[in-house]
């Protein structure tokens, strides 16, 4: 099969396992863009990634890896862009897969994130195409990202902010299939008026060759070690592991994440946090990390006893995941693809965000049980490695694709897309 992954602002070349989680949306998608394509060749299959060239130094076209190919597409000045002015440079990017195409047309066109499926919905007009989508998160009131802002254009402003809103569920009404990453998702899909049965719940995966138990472990001190990787946002709920932190005596916090470690001073974030755990006394038990990049993730994982997340909106991460592949139980916020990925009293914890009190009787209740912390740890690994490995996941994306074939009718993207 002849697999088209279409990702505007996903750069292969330009990400890696364990990249920064500071600020690194893209990275992710550009991570899990490349590790379903080494899923999907391993099984016999040819892949050709699209990207957005977002560099002056990546060439037209590249090999990641034996069966796969990525083309850098010009559209746009070739440098990294917000989401805000991405979708500005979706009919250039659509041109240039429709022209791609018409030549040699792939089977299956893979979207990932709204302005990828524009871009595919667009260039497979017309064409026996199958066009699924893979969203990565879902737009929603109130997050910057999404937030609409001025630009010197009319088609940037028509395009941008509150257009995400309107446009994804004509994109997931048009696509031939949905991968939704959580049953949630797949709840809030169901809403926009997607009919059933062309959604399925297909989750991100885990390196589980690089996230594994064994290997080396981040120094630590004696202290019981909590960890939150995460960017220095106020919606991460941080602040909240902080108060646990305050109920929890003897155990120390790491936050990975954000700037790099020398420029956290500089962060707005950072100095709110940093005041509030004065207040709370706990800056003694603190440990701000920065910036985590590269292979650095795996041992600092391995060097905690729990992995804490409490954001109020589950962002599209994969930590939690890569975390249990590690042997590191997680207490997270019962929201989104947590309630999926985390076995509440199996794997670790689920608890409601903005509960500190509740947060530290758990937290209490697996730092006082080695025993217990170690079972968790030993399930977390197994879920790991049996449903999110990412062997299985090419599996299933594979299924759907032959699933979405076309048969007779070509895929035909509405024309307001198409311009």
């Amino acid at each position: 099969m002849k697999i088209a992954l279409v990702a505007l602002q996903a750069s292969p070349l330009s990400s890696s396992p364990g990249a920064d989680r500071g600020n690194a949306d893209v990275d992710r998608q550009a991570e899990r863009v490349s590790s379903l394509a080494r899923a999907l060749t391993e099984l016999d299959h040819r892949v050709t990634v699209y990207a957005r060239k977002d560099s002056a130094s990546l060439p037209r076209k590249a090999s990641l890896a034996p069966g796969i190919t990525i083309e850098y597409v010009p559209a746009g000045p070739p440098e990294r862009l917000s989401a805000d002015k991405l979708a500005a440079h979706v009919p250039a990017f659509s041109a240039y897969l429709a022209q791609s195409w018409a030549k040699s047309a792939p089977d299956v066109a893979h979207a990932h994130f709204w302005t990828s499926g524009l871009a595919a919905l667009a260039g497979a007009r017309g064409l026996p195409v199958s066009v699924v989508q893979t969203f990565q998160s879902l737009g929603a009131p109130g997050r910057p990202d999404e937030q609409e802002k001025p630009q010197p254009r009319p088609r940037a402003r028509a395009l941008n902010g509150t257009a995400r809103l309107r446009l994804e569920p004509v994109i997931a009404r048009s696509v031939r299939a949905v991968l939704a990453d959580s049953s949630a998702e797949l709840s809030a899909l169901a809403r926009f008026g997607v009919p059933r049965s062309s959604l399925r719940v297909v989750p991100r995966g885990v390196d589980t060759t690089a996230f594994l138990p064994e290997g080396p472990a981040a120094e630590r001190h004696d202290r019981s070690r909590l960890l939150c990787v995460s960017p220095l946002a106020e919606d991460q709920g941080l602040d909240t592991v902080m108060r646990a932190l305050a109920d929890v005596p003897g155990a120390e916090l790491v936050i990975a994440g954000g700037p790099d470690r020398a420029k956290l001073r500089s962060d707005k974030v950072y100095r709110s946090l940093a005041k509030l755990a004065m207040e709370l006394g706990v800056r003694d038990r603190l440990v701000w990390h920065g910036r985590v990049a590269g292979a650095e993730l795996p041992a600092l994982l391995r060097s905690a006893d729990l992995l804490v997340d409490m954001a109020a909106q589950e962002q599209a991460t994969s930590v939690t995941l890569e975390a249990m592949a590690c042997g590191v139980p997680v207490i997270a916020a019962a929201v989104g693809s947590h309630q999926d990925t985390v076995v509440d009293g199996i794997t670790g914890a689920l608890v409601p965000p903005g509960e500190p009190a509740v947060l530290a009787r758990r937290i209490h209740r697996l730092l006082a049980s080695p025993m217990l912390l170690k079972g968790y740890g030993l399930a977390a690994t197994d879920r790991a490695r049996s449903r999110y490995s990412w062997d299985r996941i090419g599996q299933e994306t594979l299924a759907i694709y032959e699933r979405s074939l076309p048969h007779a009718d070509p895929v035909s993207a509405p024309r307001s897309l198409a311009s």
